[in-house]
């Protein structure tokens, strides 16, 4: 019986394995993006870079005034109430849009200094 010899390696597996490989890189990547809440935020020079913590508190308000807390929809009637079940040296976070009315962002300011919250970060874009 007469040995073969391998003069090349057979890729085809390796091309398989990558390619499975990019289809999950690339479905995970899509499910982290759509994570967020899309706003457009402001340009700042001096924004220095954030990145959120699973126990920071995120208030986004939209262009169209809707206000999100932790990506759930509320009103902003039942923030205070909200507010409550976090302790008062929690991390929150102001994500508004560039366009919304600056109405809500006072409104929303004002119960957090009445509820004596004072780690308040306001998220802009680096220019």
């Amino acid at each position: 019986m007469k040995i073969k010899k391998f003069e090349s390696i057979n890729v085809v597996p390796f091309i398989d394995i990558m390619l499975v490989l990019l289809v999950i890189v690339l479905t995970t990547a899509s499910f982290v993006a759509k994570g967020l809440i899309p706003v457009d935020l402001s340009k700042s020079k001096s924004a220095a870079k954030y990145k959120p913590k699973l126990k920071d508190l995120i208030i986004t308000i939209k262009a169209n005034g809707e206000i999100f807390f932790n990506k759930e929809p509320i009103s902003l009637e039942k923030i205070e109430e909200e507010l409550k079940k976090y302790k008062k040296d929690t991390v929150i976070s102001i994500n508004c849009d560039k366009s919304s009315r600056f109405d809500n962002f006072v409104k929303i300011l004002d119960v957090l200094k009445e509820n004596e919250y004072k780690n308040i970060g306001i998220v802009t874009k680096y220019e």
